[in-house]
């Protein structure tokens, strides 16, 4: 199985590596047969090759059986076309290679409960998965732009779409996910003045009749927004479009104590996957050595669990991360006041050892 390692900006190498130091791990005891590829994607393709996601680097991911991703963003190229900067190398693998499902679960561990922003009566025991659908809507509607008009007044226009096929299977892999949870299934949408998301509500409810053990419900994203922070345990699955999706789940994310704690999937039809942290490249503390790896190594887990069926290595991996956690150690980000911090490497020696 190949492995196509797409470590990227910032700090995106040192956390990249951590992970891949647990695969090589697994497959050196269980023969697994991976093999590990690297191309270079973001700002950092761009300055190499002149294009944040390069053919060569396209061309390898579509050759790969599962790609792990680190992170893509540098401030300083930011003043570059917008079709040029390192962000368009993520939106440009999800297009090119149909990930349209994306699997955000957001899961508090017990050590961890108070290092949530809210009461830890409030977040204990969380366990929500937040599927966005991640090929559509405004993020890739057409015509999009920048304009100016008659009167000199420049205007800014994006295009939310959603066709009855993108909605429908979308709405299929929330079933699915949910049947093997909890049977419940929530879907967000602003379909009180959205005609994009009135369709999106009554296509979610014509799937819902071939889940009939699955029990549906709806909700407007400004008040799932809100019940989020209210009582986020009355959620199982949340699906919704790639707009809410992107805000939602990065809510949820500080539920469990940090953004560096969570893992993600982005899948397409055959289950071919992308895997990433869901934070992004932190310029400000890239090369310190004290950026969280675990989201990291929890979405190689999904990624031995949704793209190559290894259920026994994903376990392994995520006993692993709680062992750790168990054991006290903490990056600065999950760290409680009077508790000692380590680095990048000193987290992945010990889920290394704990493995």
């Amino acid at each position: 199985m190949k492995i196509c390692v797409l470590a990227g900006d910032g700090i995106g190498p040192e956390i990249t590596v951590e992970a891949v130091r647990v695969l090589k791990a697994l497959d050196s005891e269980l023969k697994l047969g991976f093999e590990f590829v690297e191309a270079p994607v973001g700002g950092a393709a761009y300055r190499a090759l002149g294009h944040p996601l390069p053919e060569s680097t396209l061309s390898l991911a579509r050759a790969s059986d599962a790609i792990l991703f680190g992170a893509v963003g540098d401030f300083s190229l930011d003043t570059l076309p917008r079709e040029l900067r390192p962000e368009q190398a993520i939106l440009g693998l999800r297009k090119s290679l149909n990930l349209f499902a994306n699997f955000r679960p957001a899961l508090v561990y017990p050590e961890l409960v108070n290092a949530s922003s809210l009461k830890p009566e409030i977040v204990a025991g969380l366990d929500i998965l937040i599927i966005r659908e991640l090929t559509g809507d405004i993020y890739f509607g057409q015509p999009r732009g920048i304009r100016t008009l008659e009167n000199g007044v420049r205007e800014g226009f994006d295009t939310m779409r959603y066709s009855e096929t993108e909605i429908s299977r979308v709405a299929h892999v929330g079933f699915q996910a949910a049947r093997k949870r909890n049977k419940r299934l929530c879907s967000v949408d602003k379909a009180n003045v959205l005609d994009t998301m009135q369709l999106w509500r009554e296509v979610v409810t014509e799937v819902a009749r071939e889940y009939p053990d699955v029990e549906l419900s709806h909700m407007y994203v400004d008040n799932a927004a809100m019940q989020l922070l209210k009582n986020p345990k009355q959620f199982d699955v949340m699906v919704t479009g790639n707009m809410f999706g992107d805000i939602l789940s990065d809510e949820a994310s500080m539920l469990t104590g940090s953004i560096g704690m969570l893992p993600s999937a982005s899948l397409n039809e055959r289950n071919f996957g992308l895997y990433e942290p869901i934070h992004g490249s932190a310029p400000d503390i890239a090369g310190q050595g004290i950026a969280n790896p675990l989201a990291t190594i929890l979405s190689a887990a999904m990624m031995l669990r949704y793209s190559f069926a290894m259920v026994e290595g994903a376990d392994r991996i995520e006993r692993a991360v709680k062992r750790v956690l168990a054991s006290g150690l903490r990056t600065a980000d999950i760290a409680e006041p009077g508790m000692t911090k380590c680095s990048t490497r000193v987290m992945g020696n010990a889920v290394l050892a704990a493995l």
